[in-house]
């Protein structure tokens, strides 16, 4: 086997144990496409299904496969007809039977670190959906909280910048200025150290690298 897939299996096999501990569900798919079919797997026929801002569920293939799925019906940024009805669909979005996300990095000892502009993903996150999974590339994996949220900073905010053409320091320079811009998308910093209902959370883990 390759080094570094059997380096993801391993290390993967240590942040599943240690999310079991916090009462979170862990899950390891060696490809992209494993973990569309197996996030897939537990969606029910007639699920309302919400969903936050994801580059990693738009390159897996799992939004699409959300948006194709007539047995299902979806709540989300992509189901707001204008600008108008988008609070209403993030509002519908936390009352879902399934939540879909990414998160921005996971540390060895099995705590997701998220920052948001709006806050609407890590709201469904905390509370609401009666599900969230999440999907997540190994390239999100970090030693610890510090280096996680510096991880967000540096090397996730600047490149989502750019993608939703935000006026902000880290869109010029690439580097986190700890800005108070009007675009700055680092509004609220959430640390999920457990879940208090056992198995409500799902991270899927993927031996590949998806997102920023």
């Amino acid at each position: 086997m390759n080094p570094r897939i059997q380096h993801y299996k391993n290390l993967s096999d240590t942040i599943i144990a240690a999310l079991r501990k916090r009462q979170m569900d862990g899950y390891y798919c060696s490809t992209g496409a494993e973990a569309v079919a197996l996030a897939n797997s537990f969606l029910v026929k007639g699920a309302s299904v919400g969903y936050g801002g994801s580059m990693t569920l738009a390159e897996t293939g799992m939004m699409e496969s959300l948006q194709s799925n007539s047995d299902i019906t979806l709540y989300g940024r992509g189901q707001a007809k204008d600008p108008s009805e988008l609070r209403e669909m993030y509002i519908r979005s936390l009352n879902t039977d399934f939540y879909f996300m990414s998160t921005n990095a996971i540390t060895r000892d099995g705590q997701l670190v998220n920052i948001d502009g709006v806050g609407n993903r890590v709201a469904a996150l905390s509370y609401g959906p009666d599900t969230v999974i999440i999907l997540a590339g190994m390239n999100k994996i970090t030693d610890n909280v510090e280096t996680a949220i510096a991880r967000v900073h540096n090397e996730a905010a600047p490149p989502n910048c750019l993608r939703l053409e935000r006026n902000t320091p880290c869109a010029v320079t690439g580097v986190c200025a700890d800005c108070l811009s009007p675009d700055c998308i680092c509004t609220h910093t959430v640390i999920t150290r457990r879940s208090n209902t056992p198995g409500r959370i799902k991270v899927i883990l993927i031996g590949e690298s998806y997102g920023y």
